[in-house]
């Protein structure tokens, strides 16, 4: 009786673990939209090719702690059903953004029209991100519970990472592919097959979702009233974790943009947005490799030694790029319309950068992983102000797009080397748990 209940848990757990892992490749897929549809929106208006990607972070500093809170009160089956729901919204409004409001003036910005069409999209942005935000304050927590903490969760938090990274890649490869080369005749139709595909998988996942048996961990009672003296913000790694992810995600999205930006400009070095579509990709299908080389040794390899290693390397390979001559070149896999696939010649410092993903894959599970060690009750909440946190993933790259219009593509990496600057900081001292005296069953 009792080895026919354990098998029948872990049949459970098993299937809970698929689940997640298929909602982990879902965030990437939605999320990586932004900043290659950015292209299409850049070449009217050249102050918004980080706009929906702004808007999709935008969505998590306004749902992380509801989110969080959601989770706490009707579970994590329950929130992540209504995430999909709100997922499959936020692409019907960006599709419409396609049909309507093209040739509608809304207000004016340094006397260029602003279309209504690019606010629908980016209310469209805006939606997608609240879904995502909720997925990933489901899927974390939930794989780092089902691996029991410690290596094991995030070797489950890499593993699912992985499927992350590998939708990541085809994303921004696709839209190059519906895109081609940008011109001010591109426009969302172009790429509209892509939102049909992501509204299909959406429906699909919410049906599959509905059948499927996901184990609920106990959840704590939500304490009023103040009588509860502690809270997540009692534990200093939590709050210099959550500093570390705000620069994390403005990493990990503001590498693979700026790149995909530097090749797509008509007046850069290549001028195709499917070739810089396909460099940025590369850097997804390498942080993939890295997920999985994660997933591998976490078992025996301390979070801790990994977050270290990896966030002194991609500082080296940052300041590589960003030193390296712009005559230097190397041929990199890319796409065109007229020739199919093919290698193009690209700048030295793209390899450089795209070889990023090999080290900033570990980070997301790692931070994760070390922030909520040992919060037990709290974790439910503290995964709701983690993923507040993820607007550093829209803030922090219109911050360097922002300054790479005033000292070049390359110059803007120096803000991505002070912010691994800071990550080395929290996996080296900032991590260490000092608040073991507070009560957390």
């Amino acid at each position: 009786m009792y080895i026919a209940m354990k098998t029948n848990a872990n049949k459970t757990n098993i299937i809970a673990i698929v689940t997640m892992f298929f909602m982990f490749a879902m965030i990437s897929f939605v999320t990586n939209m932004a900043a290659p549809f950015g292209n299409i929106w850049q070449t009217r208006y050249q102050w918004a090719g980080m706009l929906g990607n702004l808007m999709n972070f935008l969505a998590y500093a306004i749902m992380g702690i509801p989110a969080g809170r959601l989770m706490q009160r009707i579970g994590y089956k329950r929130t992540a059903l209504i995430a999909l729901g709100v997922g499959f919204a936020g692409m019907v409004v960006q599709y419409l953004s396609s049909l309507v409001g093209a040739d509608v003036a809304t207000f004016s910005v340094g006397g260029q029209p602003v279309m209504l069409n690019l606010l629908v999209y980016l209310l469209g942005a805006f939606i997608c991100g609240f879904c995502v935000c909720m997925l990933n304050t489901v899927v974390n927590p939930m794989l780092n519970l089902l691996g029991g903490g410690g290596n094991r969760g995030n070797q489950l938090i890499q593993t699912g990472g992985t499927l992350n990274s590998l939708t990541g890649t085809l994303t921004p490869l696709l839209v190059g592919v519906l895109i081609g080369s940008v011109t001010d005749r591109t426009a969302m139709s172009d790429v509209a097959p892509l939102l049909f595909i992501a509204m299909g998988v959406f429906a699909l996942a919410f049906v599959v979702l509905l059948f499927v048996d996901i184990p609920e961990p106990k959840r704590s009672r939500i304490i009023r009233g103040g009588r509860d003296k502690y809270s997540p913000w009692s534990f200093r790694h939590l709050v210099l974790g959550v500093v570390a992810i705000f620069f994390y995600v403005g990493i990990e999205v503001g590498i693979p943009a700026e790149l995909n930006f530097y090749l797509s400009d008509p007046l850069g070095p290549v001028g195709s947005a499917a070739v810089g579509g396909a460099v940025a990709a590369v850097y997804w299908l390498l942080m993939m490799v890295g997920r999985a080389a994660s997933a591998a040794i976490s078992g025996k390899v301390s979070t801790r030694t990994q977050l270290s290693a990896v966030a002194l390397l991609v500082i080296v390979l940052i300041v590589v790029a960003i030193i390296v001559p712009s005559t230097s070149h190397i041929a990199m896999p890319g796409y065109s319309v007229a020739d199919g696939f093919q290698m193009f010649q690209v700048p030295l410092s793209a390899l450089f950068l795209v070889l990023c993903g090999l080290c900033t894959s570990l980070m997301w599970g790692c931070i994760f992983n070390l922030s909520v060690e040992g919060l037990g009750k709290y974790t439910e909440q503290a995964s709701g102000i983690f993923m507040m946190m993820v607007v550093g993933g829209g803030i922090m790259p219109l911050v360097q797009n922002a300054v790479a219009r005033h000292i070049g593509y390359m110059g803007s990496y120096w803000i991505v080397a002070a912010m691994l600057a800071y990550i080395l900081f929290y996996a080296l001292v900032g991590s260490k748990n000092v608040n073991r005296d507070i009560p957390v069953d």
